[in-house]
This record gives structure tokens, sequence and C-alpha cells, in this order.
């Protein structure tokens, strides 16, 4: 390809590129339950298409984290858009990294023990070296009152040897955990060459996938909830395509459906709906690329999104997170998160109407009426929760983009 042909390609969009306003007919849906329902989890609702909040959810690695500005001044701006999982054409789901199987091993654990012990979490919340030194803590004590109670029962040093070594391995860990997150970024040509081949691509409107490609529009969402054995809930947003007929798994033996996971570091039901609700703006070339931290460096090189820069609609600076994260501190940034996140629970998710109901015959058969609150969803049945009908649907709304905080 020339490199005027590809200049060209890269100042529009493909012919199949998604917009809500012209999906087009499609096939009616599998019977509901076709697929039946995988280990202990099941679907609590499927999420509307179309008219969009315009929220983003409050993700540590979209909005309110130092880690992406850290990566875009190490990498630069060119290395980060190749290197990053995200730019102006592809949101991507699979990582294809050039190292070993022995490294792979060890930093899994590595990552798993540091992580789970670590005293600070994602985001910078408090990680889970506070429970488990919380736990030693409290038999720490048990072994003080046992020595008052009876004195000479034991050394006392060596009766508090265990958990004081949990308290040393858990300030172990989160120095590893801080070192590992500042210096990782070192070998990120190495391990973080984000693949093309398995994404979500803007420009094309195609979902690309190792079943094949697919249209973005033959995939629905879904707030998946799975409970483990003592009752805790945990919900994921899987976005899985709706014709599985289409697109099985090359292993035959494999009965699942295609899909991915989008996940969020907050247990609200409504970050849920914001990731979907980004995604589709993201993939929808009618609108703006979403005005998150990690796009801002390539807004000026998408088409739509460059015109509704030009004209003034974004209303902030080109490089308005840039500065902000130049100058903010943890303390700022975890004031503006948790700001950020009372705005997508304040947000209208629920008994919006779904476009896609008029362009696939039966789609809403496979709908459920969902609170008008949808954090409702976690809550027990036994509680007031107030469920609604969607309405129909009518036109789609004009391109927006109004999730400026």
């Amino acid at each position: 390809m020339t490199d005027a042909a590809q200049s060209e390609e890269q100042q529009g969009y493909e012919d199949t590129a998604f917009t809500a306003e012209s999906i087009p007919r499609q096939a009616p849906p599998p019977p509901k339950g076709t697929l039946g329902k995988l280990g202990d989890a099941f679907d609590m609702a499927r999420l509307p298409w179309g008219h969009y909040v315009g929220v983003n959810p409050s993700e540590f690695e979209y909005e309110y984290s130092e880690a992406w500005y850290r990566n875009y001044k190490y990498m630069g701006e060119k290395d980060f858009h190749d290197f990053n999982h995200l730019n102006e054409l592809r949101w991507s789901k699979f990582i294809d990294e050039d190292i070993s199987l022995i490294y792979r091993f060890f930093r899994f654990w590595f990552v798993f023990w540091t992580h789970l012990l670590s005293f600070i979490g994602p985001g910078g919340r408090k990680g889970g070296g506070w429970f488990v030194s919380g736990i030693a803590f409290v038999l720490l004590l048990i072994v003080v009152v046992g020595e008052v109670l009876h004195p000479g029962s034991g050394s006392f040093l060596e009766m508090a040897s265990v958990p004081l070594t949990v308290f040393a391995a858990c300030g172990l860990a989160t120095i590893c955990k801080i070192s590992f997150d500042k210096y990782s970024i070192y070998f990120y040509k190495n391990n973080q060459n984000w693949s093309d081949d398995i994404a979500f691509c803007r420009r094309s409107g195609l979902v690309k996938t190792f079943r094949g490609n697919f249209p973005f529009y033959e995939f629905d969402a879904f707030i998946e909830m799975a409970a483990d054995m003592k009752g805790n809930q945990r919900h994921t947003l899987k976005v899985r395509h709706r014709y599985p007929q289409h697109s099985p798994h090359p292993n035959t033996a494999v009965k699942g459906p295609l899909e991915f996971t989008f996940s969020t570091d907050t247990g609200s039901i409504a970050e849920r709906y914001a990731m979907w609700d980004m995604l589709s703006r993201f993939m929808d070339v009618s609108q703006p690329l979403p005005d998150i931290p990690r796009l801002e460096p390539f807004r000026h090189l998408d088409p739509t999104t460059r015109a509704f820069d030009e004209a003034g609609k974004r209303g902030r600076p080109a490089t308005f997170w840039r500065d902000l994260y130049a100058n903010v501190d943890e303390e700022e940034l975890n004031r503006l998160r948790d700001e950020h996140h009372q705005k997508v629970n304040a947000a209208p998710w629920g008994s919006r109407p779904d476009l896609m109901a008029q362009s696939v015959p039966g789609y809403e058969d496979s709908y459920t009426a969902e609170p008008e609150d949808v954090n409702a969803y976690a809550h027990a049945p036994t509680k007031n929760v107030r469920f609604v009908e969607r309405p129909e649907a009518a036109s789609p709304e004009s391109p927006s983009d109004r999730n400026n905080t």
C-alpha cells in the first residue's frame, strides 16, 4: 500500500463502520436459554443499545489514576499509541507477550502475592494487606492477653513471631508492588504488545476475534451475576455474540459463547452500565471518542472527534487531562474518583429505550424489566425495589459527549 493510499484510508471510516442510526435488519436471536448457563453465573440484565448517557466509568485504568500518565511520559506519544490497549483505532482485548513461559510463571505468582498482601490496592485504595494484617493484629492481642493471664506460658517473642512476620510480609509486598508498578513499564515492548487482531475496531465497526470477525451490532451486553458458596455476589459486564451458531469455538468440545469481559474496579452495577455506554460510544463513529485520559493524545487522529473538538463542543483544552495529571497528587485523584463514582451512580441508566428492538425480531422477548435504580440488582429480593418496563425506542440522540466532570 502506498503512503498516499494509506493516508487516505486513515482519514475516514470504512463502509462497515457502526452508527446507532443505521443498525441493519437482522435475524432473530436463538431461543432464550439455548446455550444454558456456565458454572454458577447467570444473566441479570441485557443492557440497551443507543440512547447514550455519556458518562464514563470510574475504572482506574480510564479516569483518575496516575498510571496512564506515567506510561505516557515514559513511552512518548507514538509508543503509547501502539503499546496501549486503547487508541483511536481499536480497543484491544488480547496481549501477545514476547516473553518466556518461565518468566510468565514467576511474574504471575509475584504479582499475585504482592498485590494480594499489599497495603495499597487498585487506584490507591486500601489493599488486602490491611485485612491480612488485621487478622494478625487480633492474633497478637490474643497472644498478649494469654501471656498476661498465664505468665510464663511461653516466650512472648516466640508467640508473637507469626503475626509480626505477617506485618513484615505485607510491608515487603507493598514495597514490591510499588516497585513493580513503577518499573514494569521499562519492559513494555516485551509485555505490552496489545493485539490488533483481537479487538473492537472503531474504523471498521468490526469485532475481531479468534473465531472470526463480526459486526459490532451483533453483540449484546449483559450484567452477569455470580455467587459463591457464602452468597457473596460479584457482577461482571459481558459482551456476547448474539448468534453463536455463526461463531462456534474452533474446539468443538468447548460449548461456550463468544464473549468478552469488561471489568471495573468498583462494586457498583451502574459502573458496568457506564462501561457499556463508553464502549458503544467508542464504536459509534457518529460520536466523538470518549473523553478519557488514555484517548486524549489521539483525539485529533479520529475524524469525528477532530471535527467535534474544532467546533468547540468539547469545552476543554486539547491537553486537559495531561495538564491535570502533571499537577495532581494521589489524594486529589482519590477525591475526583469518588466524586465521579457518585456521578455514575446518579446517572439515569434504568428503563432506557433499546434501539436494537427495532432491528432484531423477537429481541424484546429476551428483555427483563430492570430496576429504576440499576444498583438495586444487588439488593436482596425482600428489598422494596421498583421495576419498570423499557419504553419503545425512538430515533437515537444526536452526537454528543456529556462526560465532562
